[in-house]
């Protein structure tokens, strides 16, 4: 590599077949076939995807071996560890494959690779003396499949309003659709508040009084009048808030993130590169500086929703709210996103799955021809109420 940099570490990911239970995964051993990478079957003198006959390992060629259980709903993979290193060459870098021998070319800025030949999937790890970003601390693995991604949105396209093109799910193509790991900051903090207010309390009264009749007579009469009764209040609140994610992508405004969200946290696990395989994986460009104040204001607008509500009384006014945050911890996460992109009319719109939960948000183009459609038809029912209403008051018009 140039500049006596370290070079990336791949894992390579093999995936073999689903087994039965906890159990028969024992039956896994450490050694790959030498021929095509299939995990070797214990007692097995053949290897049982390829046939070729398996020779007497030998201590040396042991190689370590970690089972992975813990992605949700992903069948267990017998994950080998090895350091591989990129070769440079005249095109870029290549990397040699484990599985099936073969050379392949790594296109620049790749993180997550597969063996065009044998189907293995790379990871790409940066070692941390080369990187100049933060590296993610957790990771929430991806649930939804791209053929279930791919069924939400023709469900999604097809659940059409009145205002939408008529022919939106006949003419809309999809462009592309990727899963791809998004990055997150999360920040947690501990808010200290004092707050002052005015607090009312309500209170009713009988009243009288008098009123003419149709006849010419005068009747007095009694209503109930709510009165409120203000005096002011101070205190001090404190609350402990988390679970707010910010993208730090500068492709998927927060605005779009959050119609995705919520993600369920108590499923995040300890980042390790091996669980992108497969997958598209984005560098956070939002620095940690910008998300914290995004996040400062959030939190410091969840605190007064929360003081408002925990005050006494039936109303209150004039509330003032001075907080200090601070801050407990932070962390980089990798979110599962379904991104899709699909053309209308010469038109590119964007559709999102959340890849944990399943939850969508997308745009829809509007028809212009409907919505004037629409706005006549108001116009003309608004001017014949009219009508109705002055015939009514005014039958000398009628007539």
């Amino acid at each position: 590599m140039a500049n006596g940099e370290a070079p990336p570490v791949l894992s390579p990911i093999i995936q073999p077949a689903q087994p039965e239970s906890l159990g028969e995964l024992g039956t896994v051993a450490a050694l790959p076939c030498d021929a095509c990478g299939s995990p070797r079957q214990s007692a097995s003198r053949f290897c049982t995807a390829c046939g070729v006959p398996f020779e007497t390992p030998k201590e040396k060629m042991s190689v370590p071996v970690v089972l992975d259980w813990q992605l949700p709903n992903a069948k267990p993979s017998c994950r080998i560890e090895a350091d591989l290193e990129l070769a440079s060459g005249p095109n870029g870098s290549s990397f040699h494959c484990d599985s099936c021998g073969a050379d392949v070319d790594v296109p620049p800025g790749k993180s997550s690779l597969r063996c065009p030949f044998c189907d293995s999937t790379y990871v790409v790890e940066i070692p941390k003396a080369n990187r100049r970003t933060q590296p993610p601390e957790f990771v929430i693995g991806f649930t939804i499949t791209r053929e279930k991604a791919l069924e939400l949105f023709f469900q999604w396209l097809g659940r059409n309003s009145w205002f939408r093109p008529g022919d939106l799910q006949a003419k809309a193509s999809t462009d592309k659709q990727q899963g791809i790991y998004l990055p997150f900051w999360h920040f947690s903090m501990v808010a200290d508040s004092n707050w002052s207010a005015q607090i009312g309390e309500y209170w009713y009264r009988t009243e009288t009084y008098r009123v003419k009749t149709s006849d010419g007579k005068t009747e007095t009469r009694t209503r109930t009048v709510r009165e409120t009764e203000w005096w002011p209040l101070s205190g001090e609140y404190r609350k402990y808030y988390s679970g707010y994610m910010v993208s730090a992508s500068k492709g998927l405004p927060q605005s779009e993130a959050l119609a995705i969200q919520p993600y369920q946290l108590s499923n995040m696990m300890r980042y390790r590169p091996h669980y992108l395989a497969g997958w598209l994986v984005e560098e956070y460009s939002i620095s940690k500086e910008q998300a914290l104040e995004i996040t400062r204001a959030e939190f410091q607008r969840r605190e007064r929703e929360n003081i408002a509500s925990f005050l006494p009384g039936d109303t209150q006014s004039g509330l003032n709210v001075s907080t200090k945050l601070d801050l407990g911890g932070t962390d980089l996460v990798l979110l599962p996103v379904h991104v899709l992109s699909y053309r209308y009319r010469d038109n590119v719109y964007r559709f999102l799955v959340n890849g944990q939960t399943g939850k969508i948000h997308g745009e829809k183009p509007w028809s212009s021809a409907r919505i004037t459609v629409a706005v006549i038809g108001v116009a003309i029912l608004l001017l014949a109420l009219i009508a109705l209403v002055v015939l009514a008051t005014h039958p000398r018009i009628g007539n």
